[in-house]
């Protein structure tokens, strides 16, 4: 169909949908509702071709103001007529005074102008108008008998009409040409309505079988058909959506999604689907009970025609709400406990800090010399309240990084002082349970973009966790270099090793492998949680590779340029830790996890 046939038959198409509209709601039967449209159509369209016949044969024996007067009683006339119907419902007396006021003005067109004139022809359009509504033979005899009337009226008004009456012209042929144009359309109209709307393929029928309201639309968006399910969906008659605009029923947010979607059926697309809020009657009676139901539509092109397909999204937006609802009470949850956290965190810290300070002053013998047995007490004292602050800094730590509030400021440093530096701290630790220590850094390693501070926690936590799982005469080693445009710490023991089972919960806060070696190593299992965080916000990477009694190998693999997507002021980062994603991978009966 080329775009003008296209046009044309869009603008016939609405031309019927206007007319629909002004049927009565009241008006349920379908072929009753045919019939009155079809009225309705010919009451509003005769004025316009009887006018230039009554221009041309009585033009020129009235005065214009006489003249104008006959033209606007036959368009208030015809016109009326269409409006008694639509608003009644009724069209048996309507009828009747519309062949007549036919009849009357064929008597004085043949009258003025004589059986000679083209003019003439129309009073065969009596007969066949009447047939035109009913599709009936007692109504084409009753336009008949009444065509044959006015021709015998017209007899009688010849000798003081046509007498004065215009000679014909050219013009004499517009009302007929314009009257056989319009019977060359309906005719032309209802062959294609015939051929696309086979009984199969009916909206009412297509909506019955998919159990779902449907609308017939224009390219447009005007709506030419509506489906009962339709009607009852927007709170309204379905007769009284006819002839109206999609877009008033659409909410004006929404109204460039369905514009789209008919855009993209214009361009040779058969099917585009789209969530809208449609404007429906609201639940109770009254006036002003108006809401934006929210509904899943789906526009269908097939064989020329557009049906859009409505499914109520109601019970999905409820789900919507309710998962938004738990997310949100799941964030203020975890919030609480992120606040509730840091809170006690920072209220331990600060008595905490005072009793390993009164106890370091009675150990170094200020307050007076102590006994053996009160300097092992207050030694137990000053270890414990050392071993909790650092419970206590880690859990604010993690609490941080979980909520997203821990910044790092990466700057360009040497990793060679900051591995000394470690070494240096663990030294100690490693030489009191008899663990050799070894540390090497390869002569590619330069300086490398990252929070030092962050950089040394990572290695300090990956050491004394080798170290608290080596029994004695093992060793632990921590080996720095350099590939491409990243750098590695690898931390490797010869400790007790992890099973492929319990890798999985490594990195989680709170948790400790738990079988009956691990049990009697103290920790908070906070350890390893905050270096995955650490490496997280670094942009890098956590490997471990562990079998039982083989020992434990953790690498971790940072930017040499630092994090590409976070800035160097240190700003509150987004929460990496449950988004983690850790894989598991064995390898020679050595288990690999990365994070």
């Amino acid at each position: 169909m080329s775009s003008a046939a296209a046009r044309s038959d869009a603008w016939l198409a609405g031309i019927e949908a206007g007319c629909e509209r002004l049927v009565h709601p009241r008006v349920t039967d379908a072929a009753e509702r045919e019939r009155q449209r079809r009225f309705i159509g010919i009451a509003l369209a005769a004025p316009f071709i009887i006018a230039p016949a009554l221009i041309e044969t009585v033009g020129g024996l009235l005065s214009a103001y006489a003249l104008m007067a006959g033209l606007c009683a036959t368009f208030a006339l015809s016109w009326i007529l269409a409006a008694t119907v639509a608003a009644t419902g009724q069209r048996a007396f309507a009828e009747i005074a519309a062949v007549g006021l036919l009849a009357l003005a064929a008597a004085v067109i043949l009258g003025a102008g004589g059986a000679g004139h083209p003019a003439a022809l129309l009073a065969c359009g009596i007969a066949f108008e009447s047939w035109w509504i009913d599709r009936s033979r007692r109504r084409f005899a009753f336009g008949a008998a009444t065509a044959a009337v006015a021709i015998t009226a017209s007899f009688a008004l010849a000798p003081s009409l046509a007498s004065q009456g215009p000679a014909a012209s050219v013009w004499s042929w517009l009302a007929p040409a314009l009257y056989l144009a319009t019977i060359v359309v309906r005719f032309s109209r209802a062959r294609d309505t015939e051929s696309k709307s086979a009984p199969a393929h009916t909206i009412e029928t297509v909506a019955d079988m998919l159990g779902i309201p449907a609308l017939r639309l224009t390219d447009s968006g005007e709506v030419i058909d509506a489906s009962a399910k339709a009607g009852a969906l927007f709170g309204i008659p379905s007769g009284l959506l006819a002839g109206r605009s999609i877009f008033e029923r659409v909410h004006v947010a929404d109204r460039v999604v369905v514009m789209n979607a008919l855009s993209a059926l214009k361009g040779d697309g058969s099917r585009c689907a789209a969530e809208l809020r449609l404007r429906v009657a609201g639940n109770d009676d009254s006036a002003k009970a108006e809401r934006f139901l929210p509904v899943a539509a789906e526009f269908v092109m097939a064989d020329g025609a557009l049906t859009m397909f409505v499914h109520d999204n109601s019970n999905l937006e409820g789900l919507r709400a309710e998962l938004e609802e738990a997310r949100q009470s799941v964030d203020s949850t975890e919030v609480a406990k992120n606040r509730f956290l840091a809170a006690v965190s920072h209220e331990l810290r600060t008595p905490l800090n005072a009793i390993i300070g009164f106890s370091d002053m009675m150990l170094s013998d200020i307050s007076g010399e102590l006994t053996g047995r009160q300097r092992e007490h207050v030694g137990v004292i000053s270890e414990a309240g050392r071993h909790l602050l650092s419970v206590v800094n880690a859990i604010l730590d993690v609490s941080k990084i979980e909520s997203g509030a821990y910044a790092i400021s990466p700057e360009p440093f040497q990793p060679n002082d900051a591995v000394e530096l470690c070494r240096s701290m663990m030294a100690h630790q490693a030489e009191s349970k008899g663990i050799s220590m070894t540390v090497c850094t390869r002569p590619d390693v330069s300086e490398l973009v990252a929070d030092r501070r962050a950089v040394q926690q990572i290695m300090i936590n990956l050491l004394s966790n080798a170290i608290k799982f080596t029994p004695e005469g093992g060793s632990v080693s921590l080996d720095v270099y350099r590939l491409g445009g990243t750098m590695s710490f690898v931390v490797a023991d010869t400790g007790i090793g992890i099973a492929e089972s319990d890798l999985g919960r490594l990195g989680r806060p709170f948790t400790q492998v738990d079988n009956d070696i691990t049990r009697r190593f103290e920790g908070a299992g906070l350890g390893l949680s905050l270096v995955k965080g650490l490496v997280a916000l670094h942009e890098g990477e956590l490997a471990i590779e562990s079998a039982p009694g083989d020992g434990t190998t953790v690498t971790v693999t940072l930017p040499v340029a630092g994090p590409g997507r976070r800035e160097a002021n240190g700003a509150a980062i987004e929460r990496l830790m449950p988004h983690i994603e850790m894989g598991l991978k064995e390898e020679h009966e050595t288990v690999r996890k990365t994070a």
